[in-house]
């Protein structure tokens, strides 16, 4: 079974991202990004990827009908390799000898381990997973089950409150907001993030947390976009918040849920707040309809912004 933040790799030296649960048509949906190069992984930009893939590999530009997206694609049998965030972490926790980056994924874990924390529910994704971490990259964990993930978001904050981990600074959350590019103001953007406590610094070290719920399998109806769309609703279930997809069910006529692909949304909205969602309608054949907000890739002008909390 593959999940989202496994990375897959080909016999082309090409490293992809696992996207999406299961398989679309005997294929992982996923997207580039890494390329074996003069000896080393080069990473791949999105619109770099998907110019790279259109010169050299089409075969694994694809189209989801259920996404109604355009992605990439491996078929099962062209996988040479699969990278697995569980075993990666086990690997450095076990390990003797470290990098800088690994050390600090080591105190983090340490520092989970106190606060209760099983570490076979929790992996490391990013350029980590693969071994291409650099001295300034980031520690991308990975927690499996909304249980698993819950707890190590309360773990996270009792050690701040400790100052065992820190919070970010203001030019940690300037940097993050730079390259989340989102349609928020900054003042916004921080609001949202502040009270998540998915992400903090160990040692100095950015690092954030992100969800994989493992009994998702990935069985998604077709959905087909139907135009651009702003609204204000109320939250009336944010069980699925922090998961991949989020989802947000609303308390409207017509629309049942915001459906987010976006991480900088993950988990920005609680029960019984109203919010103002600007995304893309989409329909099923059911006549069942949401907002997609990560429509694109970039999401531009799509977000979810509290508006009474």
């Amino acid at each position: 079974m593959l999940f989202p933040k496994d990375f897959i790799e080909t016999a082309e030296g090409l490293l992809f991202a696992v996207v999406n649960p299961g398989l679309e048509q005997g294929k992982a949906l996923c997207f580039l990004r890494y390329v074996h190069d003069g000896g080393r992984w080069r990473k791949q930009a999105t619109d770099e990827a998907n110019a790279f893939l259109r010169q050299h590999h089409p075969d694994y530009l694809h189209y989801s009908p259920v996404l109604d997206a355009e992605l990439h694609a491996v078929d099962v049998e062209r996988i040479a390799k699969r990278h697995q965030p569980r075993q990666r972490l086990l690997h450095i926790m076990r390990s003797e000898q470290h990098d800088p980056i690994e050390r600090d994924v080591l105190m983090l874990g340490e520092l989970l381990k106190q606060q209760g924390m099983d570490l076979e529910r929790v992996g490391i994704t990013g350029s980590v997973l693969v071994g291409v971490q650099k001295d300034s990259s980031d520690i991308d964990l990975v927690c499996y089950g909304r249980e698993a993930f819950h707890r190590c978001r309360a773990a996270v904050r009792t050690l701040i409150e400790q100052n065992r981990l820190q919070e970010l600074t203001d030019s940690d959350w300037r940097e993050s907001y730079r390259r989340r590019d989102c349609s928020l103001g900054y003042e916004d953007y921080v609001w949202h993030e502040k009270r998540k406590f998915n992400k903090a610094m160990v040692n100095g070290r950015k690092f954030d947390l992100s969800l994989i719920e493992p009994e998702d399998t990935g069985g998604q109806e077709c959905y087909q976009k139907l135009e651009p769309i702003t609204l204000i609703c109320r939250i009336t279930d944010d069980t699925r918040a922090f998961d991949y997809p989020s989802v947000y069910r609303i308390e409207h006529q017509a629309i049942s849920s915001i459906v987010c692909f976006t991480a900088t949304y993950t988990g920005q909205a609680v029960n019984g707040e109203r919010v103002e969602v600007s995304g893309m309608l989409e329909r099923n054949a059911r006549g069942a309809q949401h907002i997609v907000v990560g429509s694109s890739r970039e999401a531009h002008g799509e977000y979810i912004r509290v508006i009474d909390a």
